[in-house]
């Protein structure tokens, strides 16, 4: 008999057996606008932007949509869609060898040089002026990582005196002289990038970046006293090389960091590419893939651990924060889309900790070809959090069907973030459906308000998960249509491999 019951365990688990609903009746989901855990910072729905990556379809002076500056008019008007409230640049692995001064003045004079990070060249035509003018364009904050790699003291306080000193002094005139009258005022600078990986060029370890950057933001607040500050955290972790001390590992880095700098920083930045948890690197299914967000919660967690215990050991009133400023998704796909929307609805249930995100690359939320660019899978998750999911994150309850792997126990097929939007009048529930073929009947109970009975959902999906967008085809998309109920419950089926959004009006 157990071995009957575990036989048909199997075969519900692993998808099998068909229909809309699972077997031992349907899903609840709980919401109440009262259970608050943290109002939504909309940098969450930043970007990252390498340098090297910019000559890829956002920098072409040569092409037919280039305007006066180079820059593609196409991508440029994809990405204000989008509503991006933050970039960072110029790395990524490139700024651990960069040297600003190259990208400055004018372009025919501008050093070209070996780019080691990604063995490729760097001509420096998109510098400092030209990703400023970027962000202008898209309606984007400065978000500036500097080079703790190569990088001198020297050079750190030297940029930020470029860019944000309004004149009088060499750097401040020198920006004045190239056209730029008036200080840019870059609020947000990341002290180095992922020091801690032995693939970085200026590798160090922990004790050696800790007296660094501490000088380095010192001198960075003598010339812009408001600038806010970003630390390196961790990148190392099991699996990405086969560099990594178990004894030594990134819990230990971050510990010490924070220890250390905890009164001197405002963030410290968090790195995870999800698919690099997985044991084996190759064996990326569905399932697997589906599992990662787990892997999200688990490194914010620890790591706002990690905080609580450094502040409360200095006694420092000033908050640290996490800045999730590298993730990924996983290509122009359906299952890139389920991944990005996993990472958001994590960054929301951690709203009190997670004030920032930066989404690798913003060259990924649209695809390009000769006849312009398009919106690809991943562009549709991002719009629709980032127009609708703002507000206070909600902490919600959950019960559905799970699921186990070589990873974790007790998955939820359920991913759920929601939060209250008092100013639009609205809650917004954002719901994961990571079953490959199965639909999931829900209840949704609202615990508390008033509502109109009225719903707008938002779905994501497409008819396999290998669905994915070209520029004449468009296979996955935003489907919206209205819904009425009764009372304060809803009952919605969630298909299969899909993402959802429901906004609930209420009174």
């Amino acid at each position: 008999m157990k071995t009957l019951k575990a036989f048909f365990s199997c075969i519900i688990l692993s998808g099998l057996i068909t229909g809309s609903i699972y077997a031992q009746g349907t899903a609840v989901i709980k919401i109440d606008p009262e259970r608050k855990i943290g109002v939504i910072d909309s940098n969450i729905y930043g970007a990252f932007l390498e340098s090297m990556v910019a000559y890829r379809g956002i920098y072409d002076p040569a092409s037919k949509f280039a305007d006066e500056n180079g820059f593609r008019t196409d991508f440029i008007d994809l990405m204000k869609e989008l509503l991006i409230p933050v970039v960072r640049w110029p790395g990524g692995n490139v700024v651990s060898g960069y040297n600003w001064k190259d990208g400055i003045g004018p372009k025919d004079q501008r050093p070209a040089r070996a780019e080691l990070a990604w063995n490729s060249i760097e001509t420096n035509h998109m510098g400092t002026d030209e990703y400023v003018k970027f962000c202008k364009l898209i309606g984007a904050e400065n978000f500036v990582c500097i080079n703790a790699g190569t990088g001198t003291l020297d050079d750190a306080r030297h940029w930020v005196e470029y860019c944000n000193y309004p004149k009088g002094t060499y750097y401040s005139d020198l920006r004045r002289k190239y056209g730029n009258e008036q200080p840019y005022n870059i609020k947000y600078w990341a002290l180095g990038n992922e020091l801690d990986g032995p693939w970085q060029m200026g590798y160090k370890n922990k004790e050696d970046y800790v007296k660094f950057a501490l000088e380095a933001g010192k001198l960075i607040r003598w010339v812009d006293k408001n600038a806010i500050l970003i630390a390196s955290g961790a990148s190392n972790y099991p699996g990405v090389t086969g560099n990594y001390d178990r004894n030594d590992g990134w819990i230990d880095w971050n510990d010490y960091v924070l220890d250390r700098m905890a009164g001197s920083i405002d963030y410290i930045s968090v790195h995870r590419y999800a698919n690099q948890a997985l044991p084996d690197r190759n064996d990326q299914t569905f399932s697997n893939l589906m599992s990662l967000g787990l892997e999200i919660d688990r490194k914010i967690e620890i790591t706002q651990g990690l905080i609580e215990k450094a502040i409360e050991k200095s006694g420092t009133r000033r908050p640290i924060y996490i800045s999730f400023d590298e993730y990924s998704a996983r290509g122009n796909g359906l299952v890139g889309s389920l991944m990005l929307a996993q990472h958001l609805n994590s960054f929301i249930r951690h709203a009190d900790i997670v004030k920032m995100a930066n989404l690798t690359m913003i060259t990924s939320l649209a695809g390009s070809s000769p006849d312009g660019v398009y919106k690809n899978t991943l562009f549709y998750p991002f719009y629709i959090y980032s127009h609708n999911a703002h507000g206070t994150a909600l902490d919600i309850f959950v019960k559905c069907e799970k699921y186990s792997n070589v990873l974790f126990n007790d998955i939820p097929y359920l991913d759920v973030a929601a939060s209250f939007n008092e100013s639009a009048k609205e809650i917004v529930v954002n719901v994961i459906n990571k079953h490959e073929t199965l639909a999931i009947a829900t209840d949704i109970q609202l615990q508390s308000g008033d509502y109109t009975g009225n719903a707008k959902v938002n779905e994501i999906n497409g008819e396999t998960i290998n669905s994915t967008n070209t520029k004449t085809k468009e296979d996955v998309k935003i489907v919206t249509k209205d819904i009425k109920f009764k009372g304060n419950s809803i009952r919605y089926t969630f298909p299969a491999h899909s993402i959802t959004q429901l906004q609930i009006a209420v009174k």
